[in-house]
């Protein structure tokens, strides 16, 4: 917690006699305070590249509200910054001091302070300071916080020693991590989440007289040394000093082995000392202290087995700042059963299951946010069994090297404990490792789920996997088995479609993550832990249902009866079982289940789900991981919600900034007989089941020799195969399409040169971004390498004259969750601006109109003035898969894995809907580079009589070719006129055809075709 200075005031006048300048003392030679800001106006409201304050937030509820405000009891001046707010997501305000000008020099100080008026809410405020780079939105961020655990005025002070480098999140990846204060953009002020308040501040200036130990840091280049019985330890001393510069002043670094588990010597010869570093060392340099483990004479010997044990290196550092931890020396667990690799994992569960203390155990049913647990100490003091990036969570820099020696620096932490049980490390890598700046970014499932081709699938997972267990990471939040119902919801592009048949089909992404379904590949350096998710139901939330902040669709309430649940949602979860998943998390949604009078119940406390289906009645066999702090919805105190969730069949929690919290409430319930010893041992039995499986036992640190893979050509081949098979062509009069590399070709629209909102949410970054945020090609760059003669305007500002075509790319800005939901701040319209582009450049030329969005969009109102309408889904980084099909280098296959509706009062509207009568039904997709079979309803009569015969004989490959030839030849009849009469046989045909009900699905599309 950060020293402040306790001046706390009950009377205007004993505050302006403290805060006058007579008042405030200081050492003879510090220099006067700086004013950074008085808040009487002399800085204004405004953004960069002005100097101003300007308030910041997750969505459009989230920035505080600011003012400028008389205050008669002001600490200083006459007004205070002042406002209220209201945070769901994240919020706060910061100052940028002018881009335009030089950054400010604040190290001649020893700390930045600032006057707070309480409001004893017990609210942690996180105040942060912008250190180097370009300007205040290209700096380095450092942070600390304070608590609101007072009333009044209090001067808060915060020594520069104090901030620490953010983990969880910087503008430009980070520059030195070094907090130099020589270039300071500003600061900003981060304000709780989930309280309703207000708060007032003023007077922020800079205080006293920077030390030595701002610019001097001692560090150690591990904070645990793990070393067989008998081994030495090295533990290397490095003194380093802002920009590079030699001591001013000796640093001295005294040593003391004390403490710990092991047994001075016994275990090890204890040592002690001093290092010295004389005034004029250079930054770099470095000494070494060795600590000798003794071998017990035990070792290999029956019943010889122990434990780690840990030996501290007590660091007692003078003249510089020291380790932010102690170093310590640990002698690795031996000869115990549970190490030895032979035997079957079963016996090594329950080895280790036997020896694990209550604590143990809950601290591996626990589940942290890397960004929580700064250097990782709390991995051992906890016994932590998994760490997780959230969307955004990266090191800085965002490269495979950053990502493993973080993910090593946390894995090392775990081996200080009594068993060294290895972490298991967590992200959403839900279409490529999207976390990572230069990985190979794959289009959404509703792309993969568009190709309709499982095989393709499954080589995307496999290069996802890959990719991802190359940076350390070895537990994978994929794949989405959700079924999704409505457009309206903001995940529906997590979904591979609408039809449970389709979704079950592209389950072959989980040999790709996994390997075999016996786990027996899970070892392996390109395999990850896969996750079926969001158990159960969550693509079907009815709009308007959701209770979480200003969603409509996501995390509501799904209402269905049983034949339903088991019919459309729960089927994807048997063949997920089947296929070997290894963890399932469940829906943050509510289920109500017509019926069986429980009403809507939270998934997370359905136990009769969770437990009584999943695992009992499919036969689940892995663990099952809680979604980010869902437990905080279920009712009830917190210790309610832990039992609730545990007895309902969780095993792990995600608990990403309250594992604290957690590990003792769980404990504590487990002791006070409201969760059973046994549960507990089900969850951990299944978690360390997974983590033997994986290899982390034998090798718990990453493994780099794939790292030179990531986003590699033969990666990008796969994601540039997805993305052309994933485009859907649902219109082409006069065959516009394929464009021809001779034609002049006028290419507009918002969407045709931004990698960020091609690529969509869950990228770099939680929500994504416009804009280039990774490496890859746009739609336009690839029609520019595939030899088009391509002319670019985003807003058909230029003139159109002279152009054989036009391609306009519109479409939807990136989101996740239920920050997309329609009724959120979002619809199913295209733009202004795009909606213009599409009409200037439709009205000037032949047009082809590609839409690059999530779900859907209402475009019938301009369809007559398309000539060729593509739904492009998010294709991910590879826009020369999109070129592909567009110049005829790949025939157009993609078909529609959603229905397209017509309006969106006609939502929901799904395959096998009584009344059915959409713009384009599921299932469609034109061709091109494709000869479509002549003689219609003979032709159509053989077709189906050929189909039969193939699903008889199960001729898989043959029936499903024989559909697709009596699809297009419908498709070709219906000239794009479609009914409901047409649409509806068709859309059931292809459900049909995914069931392997080849005769049935032609006989349906010979309905559709008589109808047409």
């Amino acid at each position: 917690m950060p020293r402040t200075a306790l001046l706390v005031c009950t009377t205007t006048a004993l505050l302006a006699a403290l805060v006058s300048p007579a008042a405030v003392s200081h050492a003879a030679d510090d220099p006067a305070p700086v004013p950074v800001d008085r808040f009487e106006g002399e800085v204004p409201f405004a953004s960069q590249p002005a100097d101003g304050i300007f308030t910041w937030g997750s969505d459009s509820d989230d920035p505080p509200t600011l003012q400028f405000a008389d205050r008669s009891d002001a600490p200083e001046g006459a007004k205070v910054l002042s406002g209220t707010y209201d945070i769901s997501g994240y919020g706060g305000f910061s100052h940028d001091f002018a881009a335009g000008e030089p950054g400010h020099d604040w190290s001649a100080h020893k700390g930045i302070r600032f006057w707070w008026d309480g409001q004893d809410n017990g609210k942690k405020t996180n105040f942060e300071i912008k250190d180097g780079g370009a300007n205040g939105e290209a700096s380095e961020l450092w942070t600390t916080s304070f608590t609101d655990d007072f009333s009044g005025w209090k001067q808060i002070e915060i020594p520069f020693t104090d901030f620490v480098y953010r983990t969880d999140y910087q503008p430009v990846g980070g520059i030195d991590h070094i907090l130099n204060l020589t270039s300071m953009w500003g600061y900003a002020v981060t304000l709780p989440v989930g309280v309703k308040a207000q708060f007032a501040m003023d007077d922020v200036e800079l205080y006293g007289k920077a030390d030595q130990s701002l610019r001097a840091s001692v560090t150690t280049d591990q904070s645990v040394y793990p070393v067989d019985e008998g081994g030495t330890a090295s533990v290397k001393v490095t003194v380093a000093t802002t920009g590079s510069a030699p001591l001013d002043e000796p640093v001295t670094v005294a040593y003391e082995t004390s403490g710990g588990t092991a047994t001075a010597g016994s275990d090890y010869t204890p040592v002690s000392g001093t290092l010295t570093f004389p005034a004029g060392t250079v930054s770099g340099a470095a000494q070494v202290i060795k600590v000798r483990t003794l071998k017990s004479g035990k070792s290999g010997k029956s019943g010889s087995g122990e434990p780690a044990e840990t030996v501290p290196v007590k660091l007692t550092v003078t003249g510089a700042k020291a380790p932010a931890t102690n170093p310590q020396v640990v002698v690795n667990a031996h000869d115990l059963p549970y190490l030895d690799s032979r035997l079957p994992v079963k016996k090594r569960v329950a080895d280790l299951l036997g020896r694990m203390s209550l604590e143990e155990k809950t601290g591996q049913m626990t589940q942290a946010e890397r960004g929580a647990v700064g250097t990782g100490g709390d991995v051992a003091a906890y016994g932590l069994g998994s760490l997780l990036s959230g969307g955004g969570s990266t090191p800085t820099p965002n490269t495979p090297a950053a990502w493993a020696q973080m993910i090593d620096s946390f894995q090392i932490q775990a081996q200080a404990t009594r068993y060294q049980i290895p972490l298991i490390y967590g992200v959403d890598a839900v279409h490529g490792d999207n976390n990572l700046q230069g990985a190979t970014v794959m289009p959404h499932n509703i792309g993969i789920g568009a190709s309709r081709d499982p095989q393709l699938a499954q080589q995307t997972a496999e290069v996802t996997a890959a990719e991802t267990r190359s940076t350390g990471v070895t537990w994978d939040f994929a794949p989405c088995l959700c079924v999704t119902r409505d457009e309206r919801w903001g995940r529906s592009y997590e979904s591979f479609g609408e039809d449970p048949a389709l979704v079950k089909t592209m389950e072959t992404v989980i040999q790709g993550l996994q390997g075999r379904a016996d786990g027996s590949d899970l070892h392996r350096d390109d395999k990850v832990l896969a996750t079926a998710k969001h158990f159960v139901g969550d693509g079907g939330t009815a709009y308007g249902s959701s209770t979480t902040g200003t969603y409509t669709t996501d995390q509501g309430v799904t209402t269905v009866t049983r034949q339903q649940l088991d019919a459309i949602h729960l089927d994807p979860y048997r063949t997920a079982v089947d296929r070997g998943i290894g963890s399932v998390m469940p829906s943050y949604s509510s289920l109500e289940i017509v019926g069986d009078g429980k009403g809507a119940v939270k998934m997370h406390a359905r136990a009769d789900m969770i437990t009584g289906v999943l695992k009992n009645q499919l036969g689940f066999k892995g663990f099952v991981i809680s979604d980010w702090n869902a437990i905080d919805q279920l009712p009830g105190d917190y210790a309610t919600e832990v039992d609730t969730a545990v007895n309902a069949g969780l095993d792990m929690m995600m608990v990403p900034y309250s594992y604290q919290s957690f590990t003792s409430t769980l404990t504590a319930e487990v002791k006070a007989g409201h969760v059973s010893e046994k549960r507990i041992d089900d969850a951990v039995s299944r978690i360390l089941t997974q983590k033997f499986q994986l290899g982390l036992f034998e090798n718990p640190y990453t493994d780099t020799a794939n790292a030179s893979q990531i986003g590699s050509t033969a990666h990008r081949a796969v994601a540039r195969k997805a993305a052309a098979e994933s485009q859907v062509l649902l219109k082409n009069d006069g065959g516009v399409l394929p464009l021809k590399k001779g034609q002049k070709v006028y290419v507009a629209g918002s969407n045709a040169d931004d990698l960020g909102n091609q690529t969509g949410g869950w990228t770099i970054t939680w929500q994504g971004e416009s804009g280039t945020h990774t490496t890859g090609t746009t739609i336009l760059q690839g029609m520019r390498d595939a030899g088009g003669n391509v002319t670019y305007s985003k807003d058909a500002s230029a003139s159109t004259s002279g152009y054989d075509v036009g391609v306009v790319v519109v479409g939807e800005t990136p989101y996740a969750e239920g920050v997309g939901d329609v009724g959120n701040g979002n619809d199913l319209e295209l733009t202004a601006a795009d909606q213009a582009a599409v009409d200037k450049v439709c009205a000037a030329m032949k047009c082809a109109v590609l839409i690059v969005s999530g779900r859907p969009q209402l475009i019938g109102d301009r369809l007559g003035e398309i000539d060729s309408l593509v739904a492009s889904w998010l294709p991910g980084t590879e826009g020369d898969g999109v070129a592909d099909v567009l110049y005829g280098k790949r025939a157009f296959t993609g078909q529609l894995p959603v229905t397209w509706p017509r309006s969106e009062s006609q939502l929901p509207i799904n395959v096998g809907d009584a009344s059915y009568d959409p713009q384009f039904p599921y299932g469609w997709g034109l061709t091109t580079l494709t000869d479509v079979p002549s003689g219609g309803t003979a032709t159509l009569a053989a077709l189906g009589a050929a189909a039969s015969a193939a699903e008889r004989r199960g001729a898989d490959a043959t029936g499903r070719a024989l559909v697709d030839k009596a699809r297009l030849i419908v498709q070709q009849k219906t000239g794009g006129h479609l009914t409901e009469a047409v649409s509806k046989p068709f859309a059931d045909a292809d459900h049909l055809l995914l069931t392997g009900r080849y005769g049935e699905a032609v006989r349906a599309l010979t309905q559709a075709y008589r109808a047409a």
